[in-house]
């Protein structure tokens, strides 16, 4: 039994919601049950320095949580001077995880920073922030489309991400905090919406697992991935 109730694999209620913010290009709050996540998109018309003249955009993503997100309060890491190796590593992911659905040709030479800004922690924010920040993302993108900037869609495919695991010996679908701290094994599967893998992150926490599991934390990340895919298409259309 599961600590929520739910059943191997049904995924936390997903509730998103568009055009949160005044002044971003694209926004939402992504909310996968009790962990929120604020998502904007932000467009420049500037490249970073290796990519000028090249015609190619770039999409990169900072992550972030606020002191109270989680049961206690952590310390701002701008007041600690540095990011720790967690954020960046989690920001890295997002932005890879989003250039994967974008024709750079197609965007041109313009850069779109998607910040993540976890407002409650229950698990799965990495996963959260890369679905929401596909949907902010959307956003901006269709006001290049709509304002002319750009003639031709670089959206070729939807992004979403969700955490599978082994739970009390059972294989389950988008893990929790409770969960997640006891989880045997913790993994985190990013996909397009025509199922084509980006990346995943793996491990086992206690035991080995096997193939057959492995597999079958892959089939319920195919269904989660599907059903964030359905939340991304109605928030933006």
């Amino acid at each position: 039994m599961r600590p929520s109730g739910r059943s191997l694999d049904e995924m936390r209620p997903v509730e998103i919601t568009t055009d949160v913010t005044k002044h971003a290009e694209g926004s939402c709050i992504i909310k996968c049950g009790d962990t929120h996540v604020l998502c904007t998109a932000s467009i420049e018309k500037r490249v970073p320095p290796w990519l000028k003249n090249t015609g190619l955009g770039w999409v990169t993503a900072e992550y972030g949580m606020l002191p109270r997100a989680t049961t206690t309060r952590n310390r701002r890491e701008a007041a600690a001077g540095k990011q720790s190796g967690r954020t960046q590593e989690i920001q890295r992911l997002i932005g890879r995880s989003l250039r994967a659905g974008i024709d750079r040709v197609a965007l041109g030479e313009r850069q779109i920073t998607v910040d993540c800004d976890v407002l409650q922690a229950d698990g799965g924010t990495r996963c959260a922030s890369i679905t929401g920040g596909w949907v902010a993302l959307r956003l901006a993108v269709n006001k290049l489309l709509a304002t002319g900037e750009i003639k031709e869609d670089p959206l070729v495919n939807h992004v979403a991400a969700v955490s599978c695991g082994i739970y009390g010996g059972q294989p389950v679908l988008d893990l929790d905090y409770p969960e997640d701290s006891e989880a045997g094994t913790d993994a985190n599967f990013v996909m397009t919406g025509t199922k084509g893998l980006i990346e995943i992150q793996g491990s086992a926490e206690g035991a080995t697992f096997s193939r057959e599991e492995f597999n079958q934390l892959m089939d319920l990340a195919e269904k989660g991935v599907s059903e964030l895919v359905s939340a991304q298409e109605k928030a933006t259309s």
